[in-house]
């Protein structure tokens, strides 16, 4: 039977720090996802499909005991799943093949023996247990649907040498998608996300919305009702918190 875990992947409105898994947990979950990510990539999944791989694994783990299950078998039959529900089926001998030239750089394709077999079955098996856990709830609204209207709207305010001089958009896109490696997308709401890596990149390169001194309400207010300065301070405390790590990880 599985161990439920004690410890939840917090609320939103928690402060900053305060929240999410304990470090070494924390940094197991962040190799796994950079495993998710690479793999994708090898499978020619689309952005989409891998960040839905990276919920669903977050997800479970904030239901689960990291040390009650293999995280890396977690992780392979989340992308089995994930391409499932975003309609980009993945065979189960593509994701064996790429996540043993993972493990075993340079190594040549599993051959269809007793070894495989078991492995594809532990794949299968553990993609019901995910389904059973997660209550078959495995549909995530995304950021990245958010992030590409506020660029639009954002372009349009900015000047034209303010936005052509500085990459905000490649940068956006570049911190939601670093976001993954935590566990952001299970904590805090689509829009909230979108609009936290807009607002860290805009203060990356040091770039003000016009007449942001004079409205009636922050920028990204007009984006999302609900969104308060500290849910954004949240965010970007967690994914400063994530390329930490980052620097900190083999």
């Amino acid at each position: 039977m599985e161990d439920l875990s004690l410890d939840s992947c917090g609320e939103e409105d928690a402060a900053p720090g305060t929240k999410g898994w304990p470090a070494p947990q924390a940094r197991v979950h962040f190799r796994v996802t950079r495993f998710i990510m690479e793999a994708g990539v090898k499978l020619g999944m689309q952005s989409i499909p891998v960040a839905t791989a990276c919920a669903i694994y977050h997800k479970f783990f904030c239901e689960i005991n990291v040390d009650a299950y293999d995280p890396y078998l977690v992780a392979m039959s989340a992308l089995y799943l994930a391409g499932k529900v975003e309609e980009q089926p993945l065979r189960t001998r593509d994701i064996i093949n790429v996540s043993n030239r993972y493990f075993h750089p340079g190594s040549e394709p599993l051959e269809l023996d007793s070894r495989f077999w078991v492995i594809r079955d532990s794949i299968v098996q553990c993609e019901l247990l995910v389904l059973r856990v997660l209550r078959f709830q495995v549909s995530f609204q995304h950021p990245h649907k958010y992030l590409l209207h506020y660029l639009i709207s954002l372009k349009n305010w900015l000047n034209r040498y303010s936005w052509q001089r500085t990459p905000i958009s490649v940068t956006a896109w570049a911190l939601l998608r670093d976001s993954y490696h935590g566990g952001l997308c299970v904590r805090f709401q689509a829009q909230h996300i979108a609009v936290a890596v807009l607002h860290l990149a805009l203060q990356v390169y040091g770039v003000q919305v016009p007449a942001e001194a004079e409205a009636e309400k922050p920028w990204w207010q007009v984006f999302s009702d609900d969104l308060t300065k500290p849910i954004i301070d949240n965010i970007v405390s967690d994914l400063i918190q994530i390329y930490t790590m980052d620097t900190e990880i083999p």
